[in-house]
């Protein structure tokens, strides 16, 4: 009992709860946004093509997660928000009347590319070349949010409790990768998240808040 007291029982017991409460905020994290766009019948506001630069960054660390054998705590949220995320696009994409053979195509590319990273039929060490783009990509979708609300001023379709729980769970793996596994790489991956996910939200509360009486 003692040796769960001492400082470095203390911060893994710390890191592991806040694992936990990131993957229960992970569980409903889209979920607000996707109901949004439904009853609005609209996604006004949003962007497509950062909506598709986010799946793929996703995608990209889970599998780099998973081929590593990094602890399944550390990223459970990302098949959680993957699944989601695939909602949302599609979604997105049936508003916007962008579903049709072009993008069932790249569906099931994005399908055989998946479940060959998965099952090791693609080498893994063309992650280790994809990983570091994954910042880049991550943060260009949520730059392209961002624009797209300051660009039409209006943020209608844009879910405050999704971008505040991105922000949450951006923040707390910053902890849980510390101790875990220290990779810079995600580390760069969620500070930068971080930091445009609150920008994100705090863009969508300001255009939202004329319309909050």
């Amino acid at each position: 009992m003692m040796d769960l007291l001492d400082d470095r029982g203390i911060l893994y017991i710390i890191a592991d709860l806040l694992s936990i409460v990131t993957i229960a905020s992970c569980l409903i994290s889209k979920v607000p946004q996707i109901r949004t766009v439904q009853t609005l019948k609209s996604a006004t506001g949003l962007s497509i093509n950062g909506l598709l630069m986010e799946l793929c960054s996703y995608t990209v660390t889970m599998l780099y997660n998973f081929t590593n054998g990094y602890a399944f705590l550390s990223y459970m949220e990302y098949p959680i928000l993957l699944v989601q995320e695939y909602v949302l696009v599609y979604v997105v994409l049936k508003y916007e009347n962008l579903l049709g053979k072009r993008a069932l195509i790249w569906a099931g590319v994005y399908a055989g590319v998946f479940f060959g990273f998965a099952s090791g039929i693609i080498p893994s060490s063309l992650l280790m070349m994809l990983v570091p783009l994954t910042t880049p990509v991550g943060a260009t979708s949520k730059v392209m949010q961002l624009v797209a609300i300051l660009k039409s001023k209006n943020s209608q379709s844009v879910s405050l409790i999704t971008w505040g729980i991105s922000a949450f769970t951006n923040s707390t793996r910053i902890y849980t990768i510390l101790l875990d596994s220290a990779d810079r790489m995600l580390l760069a991956n969620f500070g930068i998240s971080t930091v445009l996910s609150t920008s994100v939200f705090l863009a969508a509360w300001y255009y939202k808040k004329p319309k909050q009486e």
